[in-house]
């Protein structure tokens, strides 16, 4: 075994003979550089390890609705291991309290990095009502965060916002939609995919980053996600261990859906189609569940209480960027199924469901299609095409902001493409009622100015009438 003591030793006997045959003012002024000599060497005599310390302080807290409107899931980070996972909460004051589970996660980089994800529930809370939060153990607590719960029933207008695309490094859309969140204007927002870029990056030091980034907004209404390819590593394990969608448990936040006011949103994880390597179990399984869902969401006694249906996802059926992805070939995996075969098409499941509304991102650019099915633009009429539309409207919405910058258009714009712009930016979306729905695309470029303005009436397409007015 090496003796570090001995080398010490060694090193001060050296110092001592040059001591010996030096005058007394040379001694003296040797004595600095001889004593760093000495204290260079203490790291190497005492084999100490590495330095560590606990971090029990709460970070990266964001909130999602659970399995009910009356339910919120508080999701957290810590870097170390407590014993609790606690949310304090109550309507003026922190009265009430709920216990919950941490789960480990080990990021899949070199350095293994481990970090602990806390979850809590608090469930039957009283709705439209203001609760305040704060999120720990008795180790360390959050600030007090606040968040307001929905109304009760359907005859209420939703606000939401949507984007996806959004990275750590450019995010151009991130400090408005953290002033706009913390002022009201949204009871959730909505992120279709491709977060951070990446969260695995810097083994996970990058999603750490990303996810303090959105605790402005994440912290005070529910932010609802789906996987995009930029999730992909270590399969999608940064995705599946950071968020926390309905039913969690059963689907890892892959897809889910749920009721808001009058509009049933349903999320899907398009990159089951793209990452065959990790099985084909969850694109199968997301198929019958999504077929499922849509029969239940069409019930006639279910779609008159909520008879808009959004369904979103990261990659576009439909594109007419540049750039050759998937969404420029007329056989785009999400659109007609996997290649020979088609089986899990679903667009045709969007189109006999009657879904009013697809959002995806994936392209980092704005664009908003007629009214089309299979390539054919199935418009109301010539002079009102966006009346009593035949196939769902297709938008894609990813240019939020991040370091890869725009994905630039071909030079002509398609027949079946309305309205395209490659300004940074996100969407506003606005259910008023079952009959009038409003979105509205903002522009970072031009500073908050709108790039376009959408208005949906008399939903429900295939049992009523539905007419888009562009203002």
């Amino acid at each position: 075994m090496f003796c570090w003591a001995c080398v010490f030793m060694q090193r001060v006997q050296d110092i001592l003979i040059v001591f010996g045959e030096m005058k007394a003012l040379g001694c003296i002024l040797m004595v600095p550089a001889m004593l760093s000599q000495v204290l260079a060497s203490l790291p190497f005599m005492f084999d100490i390890g590495e330095v560590r310390t606990d971090d029990f302080q709460p970070q990266q807290i964001h909130i999602a609705i659970g399995e009910s409107a009356q339910d919120m899931v508080i999701t957290w980070t810590t870097p170390s291991e407590t014993s609790l996972s606690v949310v304090e909460f109550g309507r003026e004051s922190l009265n009430d309290s709920a216990h919950g589970i941490a789960l480990s996660f080990t990021d899949g980089g070199s350095e293994h990095r481990k970090m602990w994800i806390h979850r809590v529930t608090l469930k039957d809370l009283l709705p439209d009502t203001r609760y305040f939060y704060h999120c720990g153990s008795p180790l360390g607590w959050s600030e007090v965060f606040v968040f307001k719960t929905w109304k009760n029933g359907t005859d209420w207008p939703v606000s939401v916002a949507m984007y996806g695309d959004m990275g750590a490094v450019n995010a151009q859309s991130l400090s408005r939609l953290q002033k706009e969140t913390q002022n009201g204007m949204y009871h959730a927002v909505i992120h279709v995919g491709d977060f951070a870029y990446d969260m695995d990056s810097d083994n996970a030091r990058v999603g750490d980053e990303f996810m303090r980034q959105i605790q402005p907004i994440a912290a005070y209404v529910p932010y609802m996600t789906c996987p995009g390819n930029h999730e992909y590593a270590y399969n999608f394990s940064n995705y599946r261990a950071r968020f926390s969608m309905p039913n969690y448990e059963d689907t890892e936040s892959f897809f889910f859906s749920w009721n808001m006011g009058p509009v049933h949103f349903i999320a899907v994880n398009t990159e089951a189609y793209y990452f065959l390597e990790f099985g084909l179990k969850p694109l199968s399984r997301q198929y019958e569940w999504l077929i499922n869902d849509l029969e239940e969401a069409t019930k006639p006694e279910v779609r008159a209480e909520h008879p808009w249906i959004i369904l979103f996802g990261h990659r576009p059926m439909y594109c007419s960027n540049n750039d050759h992805d998937d969404c420029t070939r007329v056989n785009c995996l999400t659109r007609v199924g996997l290649p020979l075969i088609h089986t899990y098409a679903m667009e045709e499941l969007l189109d006999k469901y009657g879904v009013d509304l697809a959002v995806w991102a994936h392209e980092h650019s704005y664009e908003r299609l007629w009214p089309m099915f299979n390539y054919t633009v199935m418009n109301g009429s010539t002079s009102e095409p966006y009346t009593n539309p035949k196939a769902p409207v297709h938008f894609t919405t990813g240019s939020a902001g991040c370091d890869e910058i725009h994905d630039h258009f071909m030079p002509e714009k398609p027949y079946w493409s309305a309205i395209r712009s490659i300004d940074y930016g996100y969407t506003r979306l606005k259910v008023y009622n079952t009959t009038h729905m409003y979105w509205e695309q903002v522009s970072d470029d031009q500073l908050g100015q709108l790039g376009g303005r959408h208005l949906l009436l008399n939903g429900l397409r295939f049992v009523t009438t539905v007419q888009f007015v562009l203002k």
